[in-house]
Formats: structure tokens, C-alpha cells, sequence
């Protein structure tokens, strides 16, 4: 009955059927047969790609190529990556199957050489493609062969991977234990990687080669948008492995982005694929039709929007015949900058062609489409008058936000600027009642994806209100519609700011009052020292002198903060003074903060900005030359950059992405478009940032409600935007579990809070708890699972005041998870002074009579296996009151040890099987944990003895494994014949080496020489016990030893080995 239920039975046995469904022929890996004639035509298990499949498709594809020039391609295709990055090989394989590989042919009518691109695979007839499934596909790196559940391949390349966990098991874990460790252990596999998927048949994720676990997505539809939304693992399949689907995604819609963080791979997700699929059915009908209207492209800020565009139109390129040229345009300059480095990161456009392609006139934008760019940047302004610019049909214009009110006449102005033109907006906000003449230009919606849809499939992460001005006790004013369009105005220049005065009087007064401003900065400064996740904050003023002058009060106060941490500091630090080492710490790590964050202002230039503002008594000449100067749009964006507090007005509200920003300090009047578009800044996807925040000092919640109403609130009427006080409560539910799974366990928490701080009392029932949590795997896992939630959601919650009353009990769940984690290798060796109280304690424990992990090592938690008084050990064991503390920690001492011992022996990897069985039998209940320590301690001594085999054999480590492989197994023999197969051993060692030449692996010739020599001193050396299977078998494990294990003129592992 057991086995019905098995992640086998319940999740990867359906799978397999369901995509034999959808066309792909399947075959198991678990007893593979190697050779040309076995069961996947691989020589040995390093090789990750199916050569035989490979050359039949590739004949098959490419009739007119010559088998030489077929054999060079695959030598190109399949060569040795593994000195490149693991993303840079796989855009360069990338590369290769979707242009094809170019090699020499024989020119036969002109005479001489001619290059030809040798098509891998056929992107336009799917089923002319060779689809195959593997399950159980083995695969060896330097260290560890590792085994994938599920890997498709596309003419013999690995393109597909999916690994799965039976119901219950979260996905995650899928992630985090196995696909994180297959990238490291066999990256060859990778290179050709085109996406990978994650699931326990309820909860299934597709990710990209460099997506972490944030940036894995579900696929909740199969063909439409307007189809139910469903996750499951038939939707995924479906959606992704489809053949003719696959073959979309892996040509459409992947890419490879430039960053100042390095490469990372894109790859389109769900309602990308599908809104853009639908875009460019309905541009194209709109082409045929003649109207040019191709619709309107709503998918919510943050949600990937410039990207779709990217995918729209270098799908267009490369799928519709035409000579296409795209004009991409926007109504803000650094929106078009945006854009435009967008474009130019993907690869899109050149660095050239991005600094050429930017029309600054309605002239120059006339003599770019008349010229042959794909691509044109340009502002809605260009288009002043109506007059004709270009009148070819092969034109795509596309638009950015194309509702916001600039775009009224001056749309209808492109129209009869570019009348064969087909015109496409792209909006992260809908259209609503009064932007009719959108519809007139653009035509109707063709792909809709909401704030809500986005929130709920994790394209961006929610964000929390948290109104301050009530806390402040501000005063702020309600504003008339004419106020609000003075506001919204891109930048105000010198009249239109004393308008602005004006106009507002006595309410522009109260905003820009000099107290309100002190207390609003003041309390910036105290908030954003206070956030848990603090990442990157922006802080909205109502125009630039006002974004200056809040920079010059944060500053100040920010010195002040310095000031009063340092004085703290040093009272508490003083001799004599009372130790409160919890308080100094906190206190180091604030004035860390503040000590490295730099701020910047960000305005556009205006004319006498300088002059203006040195009327006011400010002084804006450093800010505009460090604007001039850095790129501060860039160091903003990057997480690890100390450039963390930005003050802007206007700028970088639209279209600027930062992912890692989480605060928006909001104390601008704002509504609608501009306010959805503002507070978007802080939704953005980024590792361990749970949700963004909008901190509101300028009251504009009613303006937050209405606009909520109009542009946000999804199909489910779900609010998608909450009070911060559903993120407290989320936060003591999530508490609230987490004391119910430790009570569950025989854990107290409360029991531990009751104990005198800093007493020894409190610090053995930590010990007591550590010893309930730690084992076994599974009851580890789900303990820390439910903290890191815990601790996330206390992160996103700081600094409201409503964290005091829980910080107790989450430092008591934290030190217990740190702890745990340190005794098992997982965590930092130094966490804080209660963790070295805590290692004091379980060191003395552990080495009165055992083992003892020396403080300050890098491999904390590791013991050395070696020095471990075995007999000693498993006597105070039986007396131990934390025996799981003690097993995990034996646990970890034998998995390091059998790491090094694999490394230089595979064919050690029994002892791995042994000691993994033995884990899972006790995980599973079967063996009760005084049984497994006793086991874990005989192969212990077992693997100690194993180290020192090869001294007693009279062998060098590397002529060992080639003894082993000859011997394991093999029939009876004497001493004598054993004394054969060691001299066998050293001849054969010594021989091969000298047949290592410079790239061996990759030469058919240089292999079968090598494979020559082994079958020659083997025939001539073995005993004739050996019979001729058992012949072949060794000849065979042998090559596969060599190719696996030594490079280029016989470089590898053994001479540096300790």
C-alpha cells in the first residue's frame, strides 16, 4: 500500500504518461547499458548529451551537409565548457541551437571551402524533432554522480529538467536540495539546459538556469488568458512541455540579460507568453484588415512589461516575413533611457545602434525610418504636428503608458505621422472612462494581467499601507483637481512651480512647512534604520527644491542618529559598565548601516536650477555634478551597492526598476495613474524581500482607495494593496503555528521564555529544545521551514511598535534554528554571544568523552572523523541527553569524510549508498536512533580503515581506484594474481597517461587510442579467471574512470589530493 503512494506512484509515473501524451517517447535510465549499442548510446555516465539521437537528427535536418562537417559540428556543439561560467555556456550553446552552427563544407560548384549553419533543431515543424524522456538519468561530475527524476531531451541535448517530491514534501525543497546541487555537481548537464521545473503534483514552478526560488513561477493556463487559473502539474506540463509550446519558449522567449551583477537568463513567464502570443495575432490582423489598431498591452507594473516588449518584437524579427523597423515611444526622457538600455541589455540592439537609434527631432525620426534600423527610440513630443513622416506598412510603433493625458492630441498626431504604420500600447495601467482617443489610436485590450493576477502568481510581491501622518500629527490639505494636474506634471519648470504656489496657497504652505519636514525627516531617518528587510527606499516630494531640502534634514538627523549610537556604544563598552551584549550588537549593526549608506538626490536640470535654488538658500551644484558624473540609476539598482536612500519628485517613478527597493516614504499628493505607477516602484521580485511598503505622510489614502478601485482590484475583488496591520496579524498567525508545531515536539517555548535571561537555566532548556527539533531530516526541515516564515514575516513587519510584543518569542524560535543550523554544518560559526554560550554548553557536552568541534574553524560544525575516540563515544552516547545533537553531529563528520574519500574513489560510493540507506530507514521510522548510532559508528571505523587502504596495498591513492576497478568486483583470487593486478594497475596507470594529449576527450581519434591501450594491457595482464564479459566490463569501467577523472595531458584530481 506504501508504494502506491510513493513519489514515484503519485507524481512521477503520471508525469511520464502525460507527456508519452503530449508526443515525447520515454525510456528509464535506472540499469543503463553503455556503449554505442546500449540503451542511450552514451560511452560513460559524464556525458550529459545522447550523441547517437544527436547525429541522427542532425543528418536528418541538414540532407545537404557532409558527414565531416556534421562530426565538426558536434564536436563544436558537445565540447568541454566546464572552464566557462555555467551561464555563459549556456547562452553560448543557446546561441548555437537557435542560430545553427556554422562550419566549413566543400564548395562544390565554385571550388575552395564555403560555410554552412548546420540546424540543430527545427523550429518551425516541431514534430521533425526528436523528443525523449529519461527517467532515472545518471549523471557524473568531478566529485558525484548525481540523478535527475525526469530529463527531456530535444535531439539528444538535456534540455529539460524536472525534479519532483511526492504530496506534502514542499517544492521548494526540490529546489533548495536538488537543482541548486545539481548545477554544482554536474554543470554539464546545464549547458544546454532550457528550463527547469519543480513539483509534488499540487504545487509545480518553471525557472530559468540563474532563477533563484523568488524568480521560479507557476503556469496556471494553458492556451488563453481568459481560461480558470489552476495550479497543478498537468497545466505545467501542458503548458510548458508541449512540444510545438517548448520549442516557443526556448526560441521566443528566452534571454540573456546584461547586468553590472553579471549574465542572467530570462525566460518569458505565463502571462507573458500568452499576452504577447495574443498581441501578435492581433497585430497581424490588424494588418490584414488595414485599421493598424493592434491593441492595447495591460500587464501590471512590475510584472515584466519592457520585457514583453522585447519578446513581442524580436519574435516579430525573427518569425514574420517583413522588414520590420519597431518605434518604441515614450513621453519621459528617462523612460526612454530606460527602455532603450532595457533593449540593449537583452541584446536586442547593439551598443552602437542603441546611441544612434534615439530620434531627437521629428527630421531625425524621418531619417531613421527611412534608413534600415530595426529599432528607433523616440518621445511622444516629436510628433508636434501631423505632418507625414513615413508611410511604409512595415512599421510597428510601440507605446509606453500611451493613456496618460500628454498622449491625447499628440497620439492622433503619430497616427498621421506613420498612417501604413501598426500601433501597439503597452500599459501597466487600464484605460478607463475619458481615454476613449486610446482606443481610437490603439484599439481595443489584446492581453490582460492585473495588479491582483500579478501578486497572486508571485510576479511581484504584495504591498502594505502604513499611514504615518496621524503618528506625526501633520496636518495635511485636500486638494482640488486643478492642484492635482499641477502636480502630476512631469517636471515644473520655474513659472509653472510658482504657479504651483499660487494656486495652492495656503496647502502648498502647510506641505512644505519647515517643521513638518524636520518631523517628516526625522521620522524617515528612525523608520528606516528600523526595517528588517531594509533594502533600497526612495522618498517622494512634491517638487525639487523640496526633494532637496528633505535630503539636507534626513542628512542631518542621520549624523545626529551617528552621533547618539556612538555615544550608546561607548557608555556600554566602557569598563565597568553593565554587559548587555544582546543591545551592543544591535547597536554595531545599526551604526554599520548608517555608517555605509550614502544618499542621493535625483532631479532632471532645469534652466538657473542653480540660481533658483540659491534664492531659496539651497545649494543644488554638488547633487547635479554627482548626477553628471555617477551613474546613480545603476548603483541604485544593485542590492550590494551602499547607495540605499534616494530623494527624488518626478524621476524614477515610472519605469525605473530596482528590485531590491522595499520602502517608498511617500509625501507627495498624488492620484491615479501616477500614484499606481509610484507605489509600483516597491513590488518588485527580490530574494528574501517578502513585500514592499508604502509609507504615506501626504494622506492620500482616499487617493490610494479610488485609484485601488479604478486600476488594481482584480477579477477575485481581492484588495491587492492591505494595511500593514494584516501583515501583524499574519505574522502572529504564523507565530502561532510555529509554537503549535514545537509543542507538537515536546518543545515549550513559553517554558524557556519563563527562564531568567542570561541564566544557564535558559540556555540548557535551548539545549533541550535543539535536541527534540534536530532530528530527524524531515522534522528538521519542516521546524526550520516554519522559522525562516517566522522571521521573514518579523522582517517585513519592522519597525512597527507591534514587533515588540513578539520579539521575544522569535528570538527564542531564531537562536534555536541558528542553533541547529551551526550544529549541522548549515549556519554562520559565529552568530552571536548567546550562540557561543549555547556551543559552550554543547561542546563540554559532547567533549568530555567524544568528539569536539574546535571554535573559529571555517567548517564549523564538521568534525574531523579521524580523531574520533570511537569506543569512548559510543559509551557516553548511551548516558547522552541530547543523542539527536550528537547523531546529526556524527551525521555531518561522516558525510564530509565520505566526500573526500569519493572524490579520489568512486568506486567508494557504496559506502555513500550505505550510509544514505541507513539515514532513510531512521527518517522512516525502521530503526530507532540508539541502532543508528551504533551502525553510523561501525562504518565510521569502517571508512577510517578505508583511507589507509591503499598504504597497506603498497599503492599510490590513484593506483588504488584502478586496482579497485579491476577487483570490484571480481572472481576468487590467490595472492599471486592479486599481486598481478596491482602491477597491472601501476603498467596501466603509467601507460595511459602518455595517451592524454591536449583535448583527448573531444578527439574520436585520441579516445580510441586510449581505448585501444586499455583492451591491450588488460587482454595481455588479467588472469585468465577473468571471464571475456567480465573482460569487456573492466575495459569499459576503466575508459569511463579516465574520461571522468583526468583532463588534458593526464591533468587531475590525485596529485594535488590530501
Amino acid at each position: 500500500m506504501s508504494h502506491a503512494y510513493s513519489e514515484d506512484q503519485l507524481v512521477e509515473q503520471p508525469a511520464i504518461t502525460l507527456l508519452a501524451e503530449l508526443g515525447w517517447q520515454t525510456v528509464s535510465a535506472m540499469e543503463e547499458v553503455f556503449g554505442p549499442h546500449g540503451t542511450l548510446g552514451r560511452e560513460t555516465k559524464a556525458e550529459s548529451f545522447l550523441v547517437p539521437r544527436l547525429r541522427t537528427a542532425l543528418e536528418r535536418l541538414n540532407p545537404s551537409i557532409p558527414p565531416e562537417a556534421i562530426s565538426g559540428a558536434i564536436d563544436q556543439l558537445i565540447r568541454d565548457r566546464s572552464v566557462m561560467s555555467l551561464v555563459a555556456a549556456n547562452r553560448e550553446v543557446y546561441g548555437l541551437l537557435k542560430e545553427g552552427i556554422p562550419v566549413f563544407a566543400l564548395d562544390t560548384k565554385g571550388g575552395g571551402q564555403k560555410t554552412e549553419r548546420v540546424r540543430v533543431i527545427d523550429w518551425e515543424n516541431p514534430a521533425a524533432n526528436d523528443f525523449l524522456l529519461v527517467n532515472q538519468f545518471s549523471v557524473t561530475g568531478a566529485l558525484y554522480t548525481r540523478r535527475p527524476d525526469l530529463v527531456g531531451f530535444v535531439n539528444g541535448l538535456p534540455i529539460v529538467v524536472i525534479e519532483l517530491k511526492k504530496p506534502g514534501v514542499p517544492a521548494q525543497q526540490a529546489f533548495d536540495d536538488n537543482l541548486t546541487c545539481y548545477k554544482a555537481d554536474i554543470p554539464q548537464l546545464f549547458w544546454f539546459n532550457g528550463l527547469m521545473i519543480v513539483s509534488n503534483g499540487t504545487e509545480s514552478r518553471v525557472g530559468s538556469l540563474t532563477a533563484d526560488w523568488e524568480r521560479f513561477f507557476e503556469w496556471k493556463r494553458i492556451e488563453r488568458e481568459d481560461e480558470p487559473r489552476r495550479v497543478s502539474l498537468e497545466v505545467m506540463l501542458r503548458g510548458t512541455c508541449a512540444p510545438t509550446r517548448l520549442l516557443d519558449l526556448l526560441e521566443n522567449f528566452t534571454l540573456f540579460s546584461e547586468h553590472k551583477a553579471g549574465l542572467v537568463k530570462v525566460l518569458g513567464q505565463n502571462h507573458q507568453f500568452l499576452g504577447v502570443n495574443s498581441a501578435i495575432t492581433a497585430t497581424l490582423t490588424a494588418r490584414k484588415q488595414g485599421h493598424g489598431r493592434g491593441g492595447v498591452f495591460w500587464q501590471t507594473q512590475g510584472s515584466g512589461k519592457s520585457l514583453a516588449m522585447v519578446f513581442f518584437a524580436q519574435k516579430i524579427l525573427r518569425k514574420v516575413p517583413g522588414n520590420w523597423t519597431f518605434v518604441v515611444v515614450t513621453d519621459r526622457v528617462e523612460l526612454d533611457d530606460q527602455i532603450a538600455k532595457t533593449f540593449k541589455a537583452c541584446g536586442a540592439v547593439s551598443e552602437t545602434e542603441s546611441e544612434l537609434c534615439h530620434a531627437q527631432s521629428g527630421a531625425q525620426l524621418r531619417q531613421l525610418l527611412g534608413e534600415n534600423h530595426r529599432y528607433v527610440f523616440t518621445l511622444i513630443h516629436k510628433f508636434q504636428t501631423p505632418e507625414l513622416l513615413c508611410d511604409r506598412p512595415d512599421v510597428i510603433v510601440l507605446t509606453d503608458e500611451a493613456h496618460r493625458s500628454q498622449y491625447d492630441t499628440l497620439a492622433m498626431n503619430m497616427r498621421s505621422a506613420l498612417p501604413r504604420a501598426l500601433f501597439l500600447a503597452f500599459t501597466g495601467t487600464p484605460l478607463i472612462v475619458g481615454e476613449e482617443r486610446t482606443r481610437e489610436v490603439f484599439g481595443d485590450y489584446v492581453s490582460i494581467y492585473d495588479f491582483q493576477q500579478s501578486v497572486e502568481d508571485g510576479a511581484t510581491v504584495p504591498l502594505f499601507y502604513e499611514n504615518r501622518t496621524p503618528e506625526l500629527r501633520l496636518e495635511n490639505p485636500n486638494l482640488n483637481d486643478d492642484i492635482y494636474h499641477l502636480i502630476e506634471a512631469a517636471e515644473l519648470d520655474e513659472e509653472q512651480e510658482k504657479r504651483l504656489e499660487r494656486e495652492m496657497d495656503r496647502p502648498y504652505q502647510l506641505i512644505t512647512r519647515d517643521d513638518r519636514l524636520e518631523t517628516v525627516a526625522k521620522d524617515i531617518v528612525q523608520h528606516f534604520l528600523g526595517r528588517g528587510f531594509q533594502g533600497k527606499a526612495m522618498v517622494i516630494s512634491i517638487d525639487k527644491a523640496t526633494a532637496l531640502r528633505m535630503h539636507d534634514k534626513v542628512r542631518k538627523h542621520w549624523q545626529a542618529e551617528q552621533v547618539r549610537v556612538e555615544q550608546e556604544l561607548a557608555k556600554l563598552t566602557t569598563y565597568g559598565a553593565k554587559s548587555d551584549p544582546d543591545r551592543i550588537r544591535e547597536l554595531r549593526e545599526r551604526l554599520n548601516v548608517i555608517q555605509t549608506t550614502e544618499m542621493a538626490l535625483i532631479v532632471s536640470p532645469g534652466q538657473n536650477e542653480i540660481d533658483q535654488m540659491k534664492r531659496l538658500g539651497l545649494d543644488i551644484a554638488p547633487h547635479r555634478k554627482r548626477m553628471n558624473d555617477e551613474s546613480l540609476d545603476e548603483k541604485f539598482k544593485d542590492p550590494t551597492d551602499p547607495l540605499r536612500l534616494v530623494f527624488v519628485c518626478a524621476m524614477w517613478l515610472t519605469g525605473f526598476d530596482a528590485p531590491s527597493c522595499s520602502t517608498v516614504y511617500l509625501d507627495k499628493p498624488m492620484r491615479n495613474h501616477t500614484l499606481m505607477q509610484t507605489i509600483a516602484r516597491a513590488n518588485r521580485v527580490f530574494p528574501g524581500k517578502h513585500s514592499g511598503l508604502i509609507v504615506d505622510y501626504a494622506n492620500v489614502f482616499a487617493s490610494l482607495e479610488q485609484a485601488l478601485a479604478i486600476y488594481a482590484i482584480g477579477q477575485s475583488g481581492a484588495h491587492p494593496v492591505r494595511d500593514k496591520q494584516q501583515l501583524v496579524e499574519a505574522l502572529r498567525q504564523a507565530i502561532t503555528d510555529a509554537v503549535a508545531f514545537c509543542r507538537q515536539h515536546g518543545v515549550s517555548l513559553e517554558d524557556v521564555e519563563r527562564t531568567i535571561v542570561g541564566s544557564l537555566e535558559r540556555l540548557t532548556k535551548i539545549v533541550d529544545a535543539v535536541e527534540c527539533l534536530i532530528s530527524p531530516d524531515p522534522l528538521r526541515k519542516d521546524f526550520l521551514a516554519q522559522e525562516r516564515w517566522v522571521w521573514t514575516l518579523f522582517q517585513a513587519v519592522k519597525p512597527d511598535p507591534a514587533v515588540l510584543k513578539f520579539s521575544s518569542r522569535v528570538a527564542c524560535l531564531t537562536t534555536i534554528a541558528e542553533t541547529i543550523r551551526e550544529r549541522t554544518g548549515e549556519g554562520p560559526a559565529d552568530i552571536s554571544t548567546v550562540m557561543t554560550d549555547l556551543n559552550k554548553i554543547l561542546d563540554a557536552s559532547v567533549a568530555a568523552d567524544g568528539f569536539h568541534i574546535p571554535e573559529g574553524k571555517k567548517d564549523h560544525g564538521v568534525i574531523d572523523l579521524t580523531k574520533i575516540d570511537f569506543d569512548a563515544l559510543a559509551k557516553r552516547f548511551g548516558k547522552s541527553k541530547t543523542k539527536n545533537i550528537d547523531l546529526e553531529q556524527l551525521k555531518t563528520a561522516i558525510r564530509a569524510h565520505l566526500d573526500k574519500l569519493i572524490r579520489l574513489n568512486r568506486t567508494r560510493a557504496d559506502y555513500l549508498t550505505k550510509f544514505e540507506e541507513l539515514i532513510e530507514s531512521y527518517n522512516a521510522g525502521s530503526r530507532n536512533i540508539e541502532d543508528l548510532f551504533a551502525e553510523l559508528l561501525a562504518l565510521s571505523r569502517t571508512l577510517n580503515e578505508e583511507q589507509q587502504r591503499h598504504v597497506r596495498e603498497r599503492l599510490s591513492e590513484e593506483e588504488l581506484v584502478v586496482f579497485d576497478i579491476l577487483t570490484r568486483p571480481a572472481p576468487e583470487l590467490g595472492p599471486e594474481e592479486r599481486a598481478e593486478v596491482k602491477k597491472l594497475a601501476k603498467e596501466l596507470l603509467e601507460k595511459l597517461k602518455q595517451l592524454l594529449v591536449l583535448e583527448w576527450r573531444q578527439k574520436a581519434s585520441a579516445r580510441s587510442q586510449v581505448k585501444l591501450a586499455i583492451e591491450e594491457v588488460l587482454d595481455q595482464g588479467l588472469p585468465r579467471s577473468y571471464t571475456p564479459d567480465l573482460y569487456k566490463q573492466k575495459c569499459s569501467a576503466v575508459f569511463e574512470h579516465f574520461y571522468e577523472t583526468y583532463g588534458d595531458r593526464g591533468v587531475s584530481i590525485y596529485p594535488t589530493a590530501g
